[in-house]
């Protein structure tokens, strides 16, 4: 577009600057029709040009409200980029907790499991010493008759239940033995209830963290896909408005070379102006040269239409 406007003014003023200056004016027209039809010639162009500022004032006006959309898109990706990097960070310091907690239920883990060992070892060692209590109350089960036979030719008993007594006494602390294994059987089974379940839940809570993190992981991966997105559409963006602004930058080299054009035909040094003054001074120059365009072809019109007459 650039282009085409740049050469449409080139050969325009190419053409008009060919024109000659008329060597004389109009006689049979009276200065105030021809200035009457000069204010009319200044008022269509002025409205033409007026229509073209208004144009331009629109487009650019246009590329502003643009600029400012991009802006204000531009500061909510980078705040939702800062949101999405602040949750990343409480993620992590989540994740960093759970972590800590999992390491800690697993070292209690392994200190149930010693606590366990250990009953177990204390189990097997009141296990042993009940056989042993076992083999050896079998084996003074054959020392009965023999404390019988005792009794009747030793003093060491002087009646029976004094050996009733002492097997009484054996008994009991049997009987305690039994009873405290049993305890411990009670307590070690508990223990082992206690932590199958306690496994059991922290099993539960890894999985649920697996999960969770399966699912913020699948966020993350949206929110990358969306950040490249928005990334192409602003470098297109950026593209569009470079090349906006080079148009831009072609329209005033275009005006400023017509410029230079004029005040060289005007012979006539070019000032440090900026392009809506040159536009002025070029929008003048044109003017001008309609009138004198007009001005010659009224004056070829009149030329041919008396030439005849004269002849006759």
């Amino acid at each position: 577009m650039a282009i085409s406007l740049e050469d449409y003014f080139r050969t325009t003023f190419e053409d008009k600057l060919l024109v000659k200056m008329p060597e004389r004016e109009d006689d049979h027209l009276t200065p105030a029709t021809r200035l009457l039809e000069k204010r009319r010639e200044m008022a269509e162009v002025e409205q033409a040009l007026a229509a073209q500022k208004e144009e331009f004032q629109m487009k650019m006006e246009s590329l502003q409200q643009r600029r400012e959309e991009l802006e204000r898109k531009e500061y909510q990706l980078k705040k939702s980029l800062l949101q999405f990097d602040k949750f990343l960070k409480d993620n992590d310091s989540k994740k960093a907790r759970a972590v800590k907690k999992a390491n800690d239920e697993r070292d209690m883990k392994r200190q149930k499991e010693k606590e366990i060992e250990k009953l177990k070892e204390e189990t097997g060692d009141l296990g042993r010493t009940k056989d042993r209590l076992q083999r050896k109350l079998e084996n003074y089960s054959i020392f009965h008759k023999y404390m019988e036979k005792a009794l009747e030719r030793g003093e060491e008993f002087h009646e029976m239940r004094d050996v009733i007594a002492r097997y009484d006494t054996l008994t009991a602390t049997h009987e305690d033995l039994l009873k405290s294994d049993q305890k411990n059987q009670e307590v070690i089974e508990r223990h082992r209830q206690q932590l199958n379940k306690y496994i059991e839940d922290k099993d539960n809570e890894i999985l649920s963290y697996n999960n969770q993190l399966s699912s913020l992981q699948t966020r993350l991966d949206v929110a990358q896909s969306e950040a490249v997105k928005w990334e192409s559409q602003w470098t297109h963006i950026k593209n569009t408005a470079a090349k906006k602004t080079l148009e831009l930058g072609r329209i005033k080299m275009a005006t400023h070379n017509l410029y230079q054009l004029v005040k060289r035909h005007q012979k006539q040094a070019a000032q440090a102006e900026e392009t809506p003054d040159q536009l002025n001074q070029i929008q003048m120059f044109l003017e001008d040269l309609s009138d004198i365009v007009r001005e010659l072809k009224r004056q070829d019109t009149t030329f041919t239409s008396v030439g005849p007459t004269s002849s006759s």
